[in-house]
């Protein structure tokens, strides 16, 4: 009799602050074809030969500014997620991460020791994008036909415009966010922009314009337009004033033309317009990590008061709030019963 399981999948983290686990880190997550799109030759020279010659020092600086006494945020917080969501679910729930340890083969593996067979996959990224959510699915479809071919698969969808994510997320920016503030800044993950035009197969993205079309064939793969449509729904929800919001993109790597405007360069500006009491979400992360705790909390707080800015709030991801923590059942519990139709 099929048994169902579910597994978290998260994007990964160095096993310490060393600079040799940082180095190994980084080597595998810039050698994903789908986070550095040129070819192996050209990818190689470039992570092998000149970045992981210079970046894991440094970045093994900003790990240690945000490790915990439990180790890495992000591992800590997706095992309390993990944990939370097998004490309200009745089937086995497992974590892997797309990069390092605990890897996805070894989550199926676990779930599979449990005699689980239709494993629900859940890539916690909100929007899709090449660099998460199609690397995810790559990945965790290359280790199936591998090592588990008898397993059956079901991925969650990006759930960036679902009400009860949308919900989920306007009541933890509430928390934080009152009429004090001049404005609340929507930082997401950058990608470059070729990404945007490779993820969609349907020819019709414009980067110029499309995103703010009503309808687009491409939405449902264009990262950029589902960052709007989240900011957008959030802000009706929270009934603010797009005067009052403010998107960006941030951890841009390389000099290649990545998705504008950059959060780095908007917190440099936002004095001289008149913001001087900000708050920041970063809601392309469910989980606070690197790239919340240290680039965002850390550096661009200092970046905004060293150009005028007076009150700096990070709001912080979901983690692991008991409603977030709902919002994964029900989305794993529609996708369970389309599997009874399968």
């Amino acid at each position: 009799m099929s048994k169902k399981g579910i597994l978290l999948v998260n994007l990964g983290s160095p096993k310490s602050t060393s600079v040799k686990d940082v180095k190994k880190y980084l080597g595998e997550f810039l050698m994903d074809e789908r986070v550095i799109d040129y070819n192996w030759i050209l990818r190689s020279l470039l992570v092998k030969g000149v970045i992981l010659n210079t970046r894991p020092a440094k970045s093994a600086e900003a790990y240690k500014a945000v490790w915990t006494a439990e180790g890495s945020p992000l591992i800590v917080i997706t095992e309390k997620i993990k944990n939370k969501l097998q004490n309200i679910v009745d089937i086995p729930v497992e974590i892997g991460m797309r990069y390092a340890e605990p890897n996805i083969e070894n989550g199926i593996s676990k779930l599979v020791e449990k005699g689980v067979d239709k494993i629900i996959v859940f890539p916690l990224y909100p929007q899709y994008a090449m660099s998460t959510t199609e690397s995810v699915i790559v990945k965790t479809e290359k280790v199936r036909k591998e090592k588990f071919p008898f397993v059956q698969i079901n991925y969650i969808e990006p759930f960036y415009n679902k009400d009860i994510y949308i919900n989920c997320l306007v009541e933890s920016i509430k928390d934080k966010f009152s009429n004090d503030f001049d404005g609340l800044l929507f930082s997401y993950h950058g990608v470059p922009e070729r990404h945007i035009y490779k993820t969609d197969p349907t020819n019709t993205c414009n980067l110029n314009d499309c995103c703010n079309r009503e309808s687009n064939p491409s939405h449902q793969f264009c990262y950029r337009h589902q960052c709007f449509e989240t900011t957008n729904k959030v802000i009706e929800k929270l009934n603010l004033s797009h005067e009052k919001t403010i998107v960006s993109f941030q951890s841009r790597l390389g000099k290649d033309k990545w998705i504008e405007p950059y959060t780095d360069f908007t917190l440099k500006t936002l004095s001289s317009k008149g913001v001087k009491k900000l708050a920041i979400v970063c809601p392309a992360f469910v989980s606070d990590c690197l790239e919340t705790l240290e680039e965002i909390a850390i550096e661009g707080k200092e970046i905004f008061m060293n150009n005028g800015g007076e009150t700096y709030e990070y709001i912080p991801c979901l983690n692991d709030n008991d409603s977030w923590i709902e919002v994964i059942k029900t989305l794993c519990e529609e996708k369970i019963d389309k599997f009874y139709l399968s």
